[in-house]
């Protein structure tokens, strides 16, 4: 047996017969095997390839970035953000990979990488940090992340735990049927599996390689310190738009300690290393005079989540006195309009936010749905039509497609759309109305 295969064995407490026998029924696990980990050089379970990651990270990113408002409009700012990231990118253990670099227009406190390196950091969290050397190890964290390859490894784990669950359930299934079905639906990929919450060790390896990558690309680890000590500071206020982060970014004081020993006993060549502290205040002047814009605006969200609308929309106006354009705030203004089923209000703030950035796709997803309330449905088909060309692959988009033909009278059309969701979602209210429609049609029996 493999040294992964023991490894696997103990973490999942099984016997060695009862693994391979696991195994046995879950061939194609078995056949994945292990593969090299490229900062360790240990062996390690890898179900999921390089190409796979990368292509699953095209296929999700996007989506997880229009859900934070899309990348900043502020070119010189998000160019910025990538030159600092790409700094550090020819220096890592996986040089190759195709890293991409941005601000999005969230203004909670969160950054992220996808496992085919899509990098981002909010304008939440930018607004914490005091110097280029901080925004490096920021960016080397995440970094450290996809040269750990943590997502694709967290993956792989639960692929082979589908696995085993599929196993169980085949002998299950003549016994109890339809439990087979049931467990099969567990485990499916989207944006939020691969953005799922990293252990501690998972934390403290990417915290190792964050320092190690500025270091070689010359910023002082000095940056790693005052990184640290604002997010433990962070984690014990807990001020509203940092649960996302801690959720997905477990973090202690023995994190921030260590960044203080690692810095003494590891780089103190490094001490002297520049962290270009005017250069990062020049470069988020804009940024940092929106500071009280942004402020409103997480307030708003704060409210949002316990649904007091009412006191939500206060500030979201106050944000928009402030910066009357900023898409995030006019998207997050028509959500709040909606929440309350003011559509045509919602409609106004959300043709103001297609207006604003019209390139990104949750004004116009707003605006559909809007529309499908005033009855608009020719309107609100165009509208998802943009929506499905601006971001394809969400699935809901499709049902409202159709639900917008059905409005129309255009059952054929209507038809084609349910059918084609159905394809992709098989349970919820949507999924339910589009499979009664397509029987009372006739189009199923």
């Amino acid at each position: 047996m493999k040294s992964c295969d023991v490894a696997l064995g103990y973490r999942y407490g099984l016997t060695r017969r009862q693994f391979m026998r696991l195994t046995g029924i879950a061939a194609a696990a078995a056949a994945a095997g292990c593969a090299t980990n490229p900062v360790t050089g240990e062996s390690q379970l890898m179900m999921v390839s390089e190409e796979e990651e990368i292509q699953m990270d095209r296929q999700y990113s996007p989506m997880q970035f229009s859900s934070d408002y899309g990348a900043t409009q502020d070119s010189a700012l998000n160019a910025y953000v990538n030159q600092v990231g790409r700094a550090m990118t020819p220096r890592t253990h996986r040089s190759l990979m195709p890293y991409s670099f941005r601000v999005v227009n969230a203004t909670y406190v969160n950054a992220y990488a996808f496992p085919g390196g899509s990098i981002a950091c909010t304008r939440g969290i930018l607004l914490k940090l005091n110097d280029e050397a901080e925004l490096s190890a920021l960016l080397g964290h995440e970094i450290g992340h996809v040269n750990a390859r943590h997502t694709a490894s967290a993956m792989s784990k639960g692929m082979l735990s589908q696995a085993v669950v599929g196993g169980f359930s085949i002998l299950a299934g003549a016994a109890a049927p339809g439990f087979g079905q049931i467990t099969s639906q567990l485990g499916g990929i989207g944006a939020g599996a691969l953005l799922a919450s990293y252990s501690r060790d998972n934390e403290r390896q990417a915290d190792a390689l964050g320092t190690e990558y500025m270091v070689r690309a010359g910023y002082g680890p000095a940056g790693m310190v005052g990184l640290m000590d604002m997010l433990r500071s962070l984690s014990k206020s807990k001020p509203s738009g940092v649960e996302i982060f801690f959720a997905t970014h477990p973090m202690s004081d023995e994190r921030y300690q260590t960044a203080v020993d690692t810095v003494r006993t590891q780089y103190p060549q490094a001490k002297d290393y520049p962290i270009y502290r005017e250069r990062f205040m020049d470069s988020t002047a804009r940024l940092r005079a929106m500071q009280g814009t942004i402020d409103e605006l997480e307030k708003g969200q704060s409210l949002v989540r316990v649904k007091k609308y009412g006191e939500a929309e206060q500030h979201y106006g106050n944000a928009l006195r402030q910066s009357p354009n900023d898409y995030a705030g006019l998207v997050m203004m028509a959500t709040c309009r909606i929440a309350q089923k003011d559509y045509a209000e919602g409609l106004r703030y959300a043709d103001q936010a297609k207006a604003a950035y019209p390139q990104e796709a949750q004004g116009h997803h707003l605006s559909g749905f809007a529309r499908l309330h005033t009855k608009d449905y020719e309107g609100a088909y165009q509208e998802f039509n943009t929506v499905e060309r601006l971001m394809p692959g969400n699935p809901h988009v499709i049902f409202f497609q159709g639900y917008a033909q059905e409005g129309m009278n255009r059952q054929p059309q209507a038809a084609q759309d349910y059918r084609r969701y159905l394809q992709k979602v098989s349970e919820g209210q949507y999924a339910q109305h589009a499979y009664q429609r397509l029987r009372q049609w006739g189009y199923v029996r």
